[in-house]
């Protein structure tokens, strides 16, 4: 039998970034028996944008962060999270499951802490990867992961006039204490606004969230179990038939938004990404949370809103969302921060064979099962196991044009993907035979090379 393992052990494959796409690149790839492997990530440990700090860092994680998708659904495929963790874990659970796992497949053996890239660039006509270090080293290496996260750079909006109070975006905002009996007025509709927007009421003076259009805003629990394990019920349905079903039951167990005081939403339930939100619309209706349209400009403190409104605060946050950035790559070779993100199934960049991202997706659901699909596939990819179609750039922009005519226009939408729908894809693609944990314990028990 032709020992594949041993022939998979030499090229040399370097992933940027151990948050949790990174580790389960590294697992991946130590699965499909490559050995030679760098992962370079700047922070201490693995956990990325979990690693809670009390102070303003990489992470946008703040005090009292859950997850918004169910502990099944945020689980990688063979690795469980604890039994006694909530339906929804709390960030330091996370990264305690993260830890344990980077533990479990060896992967922090293959992790250089501390260090940061601060440039990749295509060599030797696009055949090799040079890695220029913080540290002044340079690295080469045949082919390059990319998992550096896209929830780190915030985007900061922009409206005519100056605000002369405090302005500061969601990633630094850490708990509730700073904004003690001031006037604060969240901008933005998404899960971070939502939640910063009910924790701010908790302290403040007077709380309003600013929406520029409508939101569905779904609550963690449907029928006395998490909103997606509900839906995961209903996925075997075609979509258009699966989303009136959903539009029906919000509204049977929500009602209309604009109970609430918010907008209509002008698109269906499954055209934008969701916001997960059981408090919002209890604070609401309790008067804790005020609801704003958008706004139309500033002028000191006082921010004039689109229906004509006026008021004062001492601060705002804007939840805004974040830039897709890779500060690494210069921008002439790679920038998705405006533009649409041509890869396939959101893995393979066309122009690039050796280059491939992980995780760079914005599901309806959680991240990490489908990083740890992408990176299964990638890994079988690099192992001969798996060969890209030949008309790569017409299924890339089939693709997008599938986002564009799903999803409202967002730059957080370049990347939407539905999570059991991309799941399901990517798993056909994975190869029957492909290489699993279980072979790797085999092959460490019978003394085979590796």
């Amino acid at each position: 039998m032709k020992n594949q393992y041993v022939e998979n052990a030499y090229p040399r494959i370097c992933v940027i970034g151990a948050g949790p796409s990174g580790i389960t690149a590294v697992k991946n790839l130590l699965q499909a028996r490559f050995t030679n492997i760098v992962c370079y990530e700047k922070n201490a440990d693995v956990g990325g944008n979990w690693i809670y700090s009390p102070n303003v860092s990489h992470s946008s994680v703040f005090e009292t962060t859950h997850i918004i998708s169910s502990k099944k659904l945020s689980e990688y495929e063979d690795y469980p999270m604890p039994d006694d963790y909530p339906d929804y874990p709390s960030h330091d659970q996370l990264l305690r499951y993260f830890r344990a796992y980077a533990n479990r497949f060896g992967v922090y053996n293959y992790i250089r802490f501390n260090t940061e890239v601060l440039n990749a660039q295509p060599i030797h006509n696009a055949q090799q990867w040079q890695l220029t270090l913080a540290n002044g080293h340079t690295e080469i290496f045949d082919f390059l992961l990319v998992a550096n996260g896209h929830h780190w750079n915030p985007r900061m909006p922009y409206y005519p006039g100056n605000f002369t109070g405090q302005m500061l975006h969601s990633h630094e905002f850490k708990n509730n204490q700073p904004f003690k009996d001031k006037r604060v007025l969240v901008i933005g509709g998404g899960n971070s606004a939502c939640d910063v927007a009910v924790e701010t009421s908790r302290t403040s003076a007077f709380t309003a969230i600013s929406m520029r259009r409508g939101y569905y805003i779904v609550p963690k629990f449907m029928f006395g179990k998490p909103a997606d394990m509900v839906n995961a019920r209903f996925i075997w349905l075609p979509r258009a038939l699966r989303q009136v079903l959903m539009q029906l039951t919000h509204k049977v167990i929500v009602g209309d938004m604009t109970m609430y005081g918010l907008q209509k939403p002008q698109y269906p339930i499954l055209g934008a990404h969701p916001t997960m939100n059981s408090e919002l619309l209890y604070m609401l209706r309790h008067g804790k949370v005020h609801p704003r349209p958008d706004i139309d400009h500033f002028d000191g403190k006082t921010v004039y809103f689109k229906d004509g409104k006026a008021e004062v605060y001492d601060c705002i946050i804007a939840a805004t969302g974040f830039n897709i950035t890779f500060p690494f790559f210069d921008k002439q070779l790679i920038n998705y921060t405006d533009n649409d993100v041509p890869l396939y199934k959101r893995v393979f960049h066309p122009k690039f064979r050796n280059l491939m991202f992980i995780g760079l997706v914005q599901p309806m659901g959680c991240i990490w099962p489908l990083s740890d699909a992408h990176a299964k596939l990638a890994a079988n990819y690099i192992a001969g196991n798996f060969k890209l179609p030949p008309n790569l750039d017409s299924e890339i922009e089939k693709d997008l044009q599938r986002i564009n005519k799903r999803y409202t226009k967002s730059h957080r939408h370049t990347i939407e993907v539905e999570y059991h729908e991309h799941l399901k894809e990517l798993q056909r693609l994975i190869p029957a035979n492909a290489p699993r944990w279980t072979d790797v314990l085999l092959l460490q028990k019978t003394n085979v090379p590796a």
